[in-house]
């Protein structure tokens, strides 16, 4: 829940041993320790102006519009703008029964292969949520791009691995201005950012010196 910013737990006859025990949880106990406890789904969903059950579906035959997480997620993101919105889960054994389905408005499932339906209860919660909060233009978002390095950081580059390169015996002087070319043309092909030619400048730098004492 607070790995994508859901911070209001309500637990419904919560088995304490297991509920007291995960109050350890690294970064998110405040969530445990301000989960609310109801004795029905009745109570804890009171306020809610819209209930989603979740559900693998099983043998069990649904009164219920049930709809794929993909269009569920959709749909309680833009609820949430209005309203508070509960997403129920059942336990790990035996999932929702019918009488708390009845609370719901409808119910959703996440699409696992038929085989293996059902799912561990954390991580269901968690991908559920992901698709609630996921936002697909974020996606198509540019990540902001470092500057290129100049043709002048380049040339520096060029000249410095040149250098180590003829200390190192690689560069001999009969294939010497070939090999510059050589060496130019393979450091402009690595479209270095300004910060990378930076790297580059002092290792080669380091290895010159390592080469000189």
């Amino acid at each position: 829940m607070s790995n994508f910013g859901v911070f209001e737990l309500r637990l419904i006859n919560a088995y304490k041993v297991a509920f007291l025990e995960a109050k350890s949880a690294v970064n998110a106990s405040r969530i445990l320790i301000n989960a609310r406890e109801f004795d029905t789904v009745a109570d804890a969903v009171a306020d809610c102006g819209l209930v989603v059950g979740t559900t693998s579906i099983g043998n069990r035959a649904l009164e219920h519009p049930l709809r794929r997480l993909e269009t569920g997620g959709k749909l309680i993101a833009k609820k949430m703008a209005s309203a508070p919105v509960a997403l129920l889960f059942g336990s790990e054994k035996f999932g929702l029964s019918n009488e708390d389905m009845s609370y719901c408005h409808w119910l959703m499932r996440i699409p696992t292969r038929e085989e293996h339906g059902s799912m561990n209860l954390g991580q269901a919660v968690a991908v559920c949520l992901y698709e609630i909060i996921r936002n697909p233009a974020a996606v198509r978002a540019k990540v902001e791009a470092k500057r290129a390095a100049s043709a002048e950081e380049m040339e520096r580059v060029t000249a410095l691995l040149e250098e180590v390169l003829e200390q190192s015996g690689y560069v001999h002087a009969r294939v010497e201005g070939s090999t510059q070319m050589k060496i130019r043309r393979l450091v402009r092909r690595m479209e270095l950012n300004a910060h990378d030619a930076e790297v580059w400048l002092g290792m080669l730098r380091q290895i010159k010196w390592k080469l000189l004492n």
